[in-house]
């Protein structure tokens, strides 16, 4: 999901660089799901609200927060799921939307409640790339109101200020625990051959509909002129200081990677030598640089053939041969990769501790036991 993905770190795939956390707590199943919950599927709740899909602590979630989540879950995708798997679906969500509110009230009790300068300092962070009317269609696309993105915004601090208090403050990775890993995983660190990684965003002629740009604002060139209008305005932005993820996500008509910035992963030199004008601009660059606009191909049982525009961001670059322990990037990296393992593993022992002190009632998780047994 986008607003995740802008609420979080870029997740980078070299074994020279930190994985982004995942939430492991998400479930990838109905029975999980409602162990994890305790549900009880004996009797109804006479008197609630329609509209309230589960209680914690009394406090209701309500159903419109649940159906937000899941038109943002379902994206652009015009292939509608079943009965049964939107259940699925809308289930996990449910849970995930208990948990949250679980830790919400726990950082209210710890006075950790995001303020709300924190939250007004994170929003016109997620704003800056934007113009007034960009972010607007930008927060429709995603059924999203300015109140609902604030109230998210708030959650996620909120539980960052949690989290860094009550576990992760108490985590300590030691150099033992660095040396161990790495004598563990040296072959990890051994690399064959340069790799690159790398973003893009492109830019192509060839007309299709817009909804098949895969990017926020469905912006398709239908043509050469078009294309070249569109790409040298996105190369001025970008030499203007805007944020390269931003703007491909939004504009970018590759379809597989636009919506994650264009992230195109770690290519190695051998792949990217197939390609020798990308690779002779992408040699030149240092980190955190862009590469002028290049023509983009295609190709063609009759040859290569040009079909648009593509401007590409070195995001880091990694040599060939051995990297050592005594290489502070690989300490720093296996430093953070056993700090985040340790830190997924007390997230979700913490939340499950919680849970065992909530009073929670998913209705919604009744009302389909109810109906799959009639």
């Amino acid at each position: 999901m986008l607003l995740q993905h802008i609420l979080n770190a870029e997740r980078t795939d070299s074994p020279l660089q930190s994985p982004r956390p995942s939430k492991l707590r998400i479930f990838a199943s109905v029975a999980v799901l409602a162990a994890g919950l305790g549900v009880a599927i004996t009797g109804c709740h006479g008197g609630r609200s329609p509209n309230v899909v589960a209680t914690v602590n009394g406090k209701p979630i309500m159903r419109a927060d649940m159906e937000m989540r899941y038109k943002e879950t379902l994206g652009n995708s015009h292939q509608q799921p079943s009965v049964e798997q939107a259940d699925i679906v809308k289930l996990n969500i449910v849970h995930n939307l208990i948990d949250s509110e679980i830790l919400m009230q726990r950082a209210a009790k710890l006075h950790l409640t995001a303020s709300d300068e924190e939250v007004q300092a994170k929003l016109d962070q997620v704003k800056a790339p934007y113009t007034p009317d960009e972010f607007n269609k930008w927060l429709n696309q995603q059924h999203m109101t300015l109140d609902k993105l604030k109230e998210e915004i708030r959650r996620n601090k909120t539980e960052e200020k949690l989290f860094n208090k009550e576990i992760n403050s108490r985590i300590n990775v030691t150099d033992a625990d660095i040396t161990s890993y790495y004598n563990t995983h040296k072959a990890d660190f051994d690399l064959i051959e340069p790799q690159y990684h790398i973003a893009q965003i492109v830019v192509t002629s060839i007309p299709a509909p817009p909804q098949q740009a895969g990017n926020l604002q469905n912006s398709k060139a239908m043509n050469e002129a078009q294309a070249k209008r569109k790409i040298e305005m996105l190369d001025n932005r970008i030499k203007s200081g805007e944020d390269f993820g931003m703007l491909a996500a939004n504009f970018s008509e590759r379809p597989d990677n636009a919506q994650s910035g264009g992230d195109m992963g770690i290519v190695s030199e051998s792949q990217l030598k197939a390609e020798p004008e990308v690779y002779g601009a992408i040699i030149q660059l240092k980190p955190g640089e862009v590469t002028p606009v290049l023509p983009l191909y295609e190709n063609t049982p009759a040859g290569k053939k040009k079909v648009g525009y593509a401007i590409y961001k070195l995001m880091d670059k990694e040599s060939a041969g051995q990297h050592e322990l005594s290489d502070p990037r690989v300490q720093q990296v296996i430093r953070k990769q056993l700090h985040d393992a340790r830190s997924q593993l007390l997230q979700n022992a913490y939340i499950e501790m919680l849970q065992d002190h909530a009073r929670v009632v998913n209705y919604y998780a009744e009302q389909i036991f109810k109906n799959g047994v009639q």
